[in-house]
């Protein structure tokens, strides 16, 4: 299982790596397959192709998409995100992905004007200036960074825990395509689905299993395995999950460079015996 990571993050959204470097680091580990996921873009997929040429590494094409759910009962809309593995046919999902950009630039500029009366600045030209001058590129990341180097919060938690996240004045909701749909697109880009780090939304036990289970219902390939981090029990309830659906696995760190110095490339949760992985049915 060493080799593989389906999940990973370029500067071409919130990762600090160039997708040149982030394949030259994953040769250098001994990753022979690695996706890269960037937010809502596959804009660095070819500059990746082409450093791997030659070298003992595949690169799958891959992109993590902002979708939503809501429970029937509950009425409330939650975030979610859908690793999009392994496109025959991207055309479909390049479609999604440019009217997604859109919204990510829309939401970027009104999250930086419902900080100008929190902070009496505004900051959206410095926030521009890390995704060079691109706004479907910022990420609430690069907003949180700006805020560190402005002297506004000491460390990027602090920036969301007091200004971005959910329930905080500067929230902005991201209104992307709702998770039946986002699925239903990535089959007709002849791709696989992957629900992304099932256990990191916020959400109670009973919700997380409610989602793997629509997820499932929608027509869904594959969940993402927590990391070794987790708790074992959380571990235990997700794989429960995916034994009852009859789901595939995915594996990936989530690696971001240093914007998440914790989270090293190429460190993948373990694969349990019976078990299969997406990667044995890529094409």
């Amino acid at each position: 299982m060493i080799g593989v990571d389906l999940h990973t993050h370029s500067n071409i959204s919130d990762g600090t790596l160039t997708p040149e470097l982030l394949v030259q680091s994953a040769i250098e580990k001994g990753i022979h397959t690695l996706a890269l996921t960037d937010h809502d873009t596959m804009d660095g997929l070819m500059q990746a192709e082409l450093i791997a040429k030659n070298q003992p590494i595949k690169i799958i094409s891959g992109v993590e998409i902002s979708s939503q759910w809501s429970r029937p009962t509950t009425q409330k809309s939650y975030g979610v995100h859908i690793v999009a593995l392994n496109m025959q046919n991207p055309e479909p999902l390049q479609r999604l992905l440019t009217e997604q950009k859109k919204i990510r630039a829309e939401r970027s500029k009104q999250i930086c004007d419902l900080l100008i009366p929190l902070i009496d600045m505004d900051i959206y030209e410095d926030v521009l200036a890390k995704v060079d001058g691109e706004p479907d590129r910022v990420t609430r990341t690069h907003i949180a960074k700006t805020l560190v180097e402005k002297g506004i919060v000491s460390r990027a938690q602090q920036a969301f825990d007091k200004y971005i996240k959910e329930g905080k004045k500067a929230f902005v909701k991201f209104d992307g395509l709702g998770l039946e749909e986002t699925i239903k697109v990535i089959h007709e880009s002849q791709g696989f689905a992957v629900l992304a780090h099932p256990t990191r939304y916020d959400m109670s036990a009973t919700n997380v299993r409610y989602l793997i289970e629509i997820f499932a219902k929608f027509g869904g390939d594959a969940v993402e395995l927590p990391p070794a981090i987790e708790p074992a029990s959380t571990r235990q309830m997700v794989d429960r999950m995916i034994a009852e659906f009859n789901l595939k696995v995915s594996v990936g760190s989530d690696f971001h460079g240093d914007n998440m110095p914790w989270i090293k490339l190429g460190n993948i949760p373990r694969v349990k015996e019976g078990q299969v992985g997406i990667w044995e049915s890529f094409r």
